[in-house]
């Protein structure tokens, strides 16, 4: 395997193992990765597992040729990369160690010694240098041990990421990077999103051209494809549009019901539903689908006036590892008394932003007619956007549309001719019902107000409270002239051609221009409704929920002048200007105010 010319490759294949830290399969086995990089002086990244020692110390010294190592760093101090620290340091014992100070302090616990008279602490900032290379640290504590760090190297542009970016799966097993990626990165680090996303940031200022992780293979192509699925998951954001239905079943009756609610969520345009008999399927699976798709169904039996035990370790794994952002229902079995829905509501009340289905189905013992409607009212509910989306299945004169125009926050959608556009609006209001008409006010520096002048067509998308803040960033921060804000995006069209959103809508409104009113710095569009759709029955994103709940709160510790109110970036100096414009949102002067 090359990575560069300098750094090597030492780790090792693991085909022993079957369940990885004791819980998770693992039919494609192990990787357990270590690197060498070859300068005036030799680093050593990372160990391996205790059941390879001698072959990973013959991959270095095969790789030595002869030479000594100077520095071995330790990232992370979990077994499965740091067991061998002892016999490296035998073989090796003018070798200085490099590592956080508390994986010094766990070092101590595991061998007995913590290498006093042969370390160098390092921390966030801290850098070594080798000769031509100079190693780069960054501090990465609960990703996901409290003394993980990870390392830059400098001159060949190499992320050393420590756990992060790993995977299950032995490196002489062909397989998708994405499915076993996510379900490490769930089981394992799923917990500390928080943590990630600051990692993350930190990463975002690197030049990275290559990522060694200690699980898994290096990642040389398509770097962006991996940091936004990393993005995804440690915010919390719904990866894949789909149900996934995880039930328990004692005589196959909620089976049943299951099947039969799968069946329905199909036939009405659900793009996946994915079902798992807890029972028997791999837990570890189950979770990240769980994470990884927009809505769960849980389906159990009531037992021993509790709910069954491979439901309850299923739900024990979601809030252990802050389960949010979802849409949820639930369906429950018993003979005589159900209560599994009141069970498993409870055990998610700790959950964020969570939102339940209006219907539960209850089944008393088996499906009859009642439960049977509930189940078909239940597809119904969870089908309703995915109808909506279909132009055979969705009502285009729905204008109860309209109810959802507010003091909102909305994603107007245009084309130029050449490629699709969008832009953040919050100045959408109705202005007569006798014809409907709409009134869209756009910013004129904006790419999308010289759009619509030209063809006189758009969309308004109503953003809904599920909107994570990673949508205002693609279609507000960022110019329609220069970036493909659909880039990624699945592309959904209404009848005049136009893209409207796959997620985070309650309802969109197609608009043809009227007429045309000139507010000097703005423009007024005045507009008839040709297509109306409504999607959910979710809240409109309000400007007041975004600036609460959903935009970050700007950085501004150490820093003197103005915030935008709107996006957060910063004016450092004395005075703001009157004419200032944000790069970023297009906001005037009004919109600022001062720091402190």
């Amino acid at each position: 395997m090359f990575i560069t010319n300098d750094i090597r490759y030492v780790g090792v294949n693991d085909h022993q193992v079957d369940l990885f830290e004791g819980q998770y399969r693992v039919p494609g086995g192990m990787a357990y990765n270590s690197y060498v990089i070859l300068d005036e002086k030799i680093a050593i990244m990372d160990t391996v597992d205790k059941n390879f020692t001698h072959e990973w110390l013959d991959n270095i010294q095969a790789v030595l040729n002869g030479r000594k190592p100077d520095y071995l760093v330790v990232q992370h101090m979990e077994p499965d990369h740091a067991a061998n620290v002892g016999n490296f340091m035998k073989l090796y014992p003018r070798t200085t160690i490099v590592s956080s100070a508390k994986a010094f302090n766990m070092m101590t616990a595991f061998f007995g010694t913590d290498y006093a008279d042969r370390r160098i602490v390092v921390g966030e900032g801290d850098s070594l240098s080798l000769g031509k290379h100079t190693l780069a640290f960054v501090a990465a504590p609960m990703v996901h041990w409290p003394e993980v760090i990870v390392t830059y190297d400098v001159l060949d542009k190499v992320l050393f990421s420590a756990d992060g970016f790993g995977k299950f799966g032995a490196l002489d097993v062909e397989e998708p990077w994405d499915d076993e990626a996510r379900r490490y990165y769930i089981g394992i680090v799923g917990k500390y999103g928080a943590q990630v996303q600051a990692l993350l940031k930190k990463a975002a200022t690197l030049d990275i051209q290559t990522i060694c992780p200690l699980h898994g293979p290096v990642l040389k192509e398509d770097l962006g494809h991996y940091l936004h699925l990393y993005d995804l998951w440690s915010s919390y954001t719904v990866e894949t549009e789909g149900v996934v239905i995880a039930y328990t079943s004692i005589y196959g009756n909620t089976r049943a019901a299951v099947e039969k609610l799968a069946e329905a969520l199909r036939a009405n345009g659900c793009p996946k539903v994915i079902v798992h008999d807890l029972a028997r399927c791999d837990m570890a699976q189950a979770v990240a689908d769980a994470f990884r798709y927009s809505k769960l169904v849980l389906a159990t039996t009531t037992y021993n006036a509790d709910i069954f035990p491979f439901m309850k370790e299923f739900i024990h794994h979601l809030t252990e590892r802050n389960f949010r952002n979802r849409t949820v229902a639930l369906m429950e079995n018993g003979s005589w008394a159900p209560l599994a829905a009141k069970v498993m509501k409870k055990m998610l009340e700790e959950c964020k932003n969570l939102t339940f289905a209006d219907t539960t189905v209850r089944i008393v013992s088996a499906l009859n007619e009642t439960s049977s409607k509930q189940v078909e009212t239940l597809a119904g509910e969870l089908s309703k956007e995915y109808l909506a989306q279909q132009d055979a299945t969705a009502d285009k004169n729905d204008l109860t549309a309209l109810f959802n125009i507010g003091y909102g926050l909305y994603v107007v959608t245009t084309n130029d001719g050449a490629r699709d556009n969008g832009l953040i609006v919050n100045t959408v209001s109705q202005v007569t019902n006798t014809p409907n008409r709409i009134a869209v006010t756009i910013n004129k520096q904006n790419y999308s107000f010289h759009t619509i002048q030209k063809t006189g067509v758009l969309n308004v998308n109503c953003l809904d409270v599920s909107a994570p803040f990673s949508v205002f960033q693609r279609f507000g921060f960022q110019s329609g002239r220069t970036a493909d804000k659909f880039e990624g995006l699945e592309i959904l069209r209404s009848d005049n051609g136009l893209a409207f959103l796959p997620r985070y809508i309650n309802s969109f409104m197609s608009l043809k221009v009227e007429s045309f009113v000139d507010m000097d710095t703005h423009g007024m569009f005045i507009c008839t409704v040709t297509e109306a759709r409504v999607m959910s029955d979710a809240d409109t994103m309000t400007y007041t929920y975004y600036q609460k709940n959903v935009k970050p709160k700007p950085e501004t510790e150490g820093k003197h002048g103005f915030v935008c109110k709107v996006c957060g970036w910063i004016y450092e100096g004395d005075e703001l200007p009157d004419d200032i414009i944000c790069p970023l949102c297009k906001h005037g002067a009004a919109d600022f105010e001062p720091i402190g």
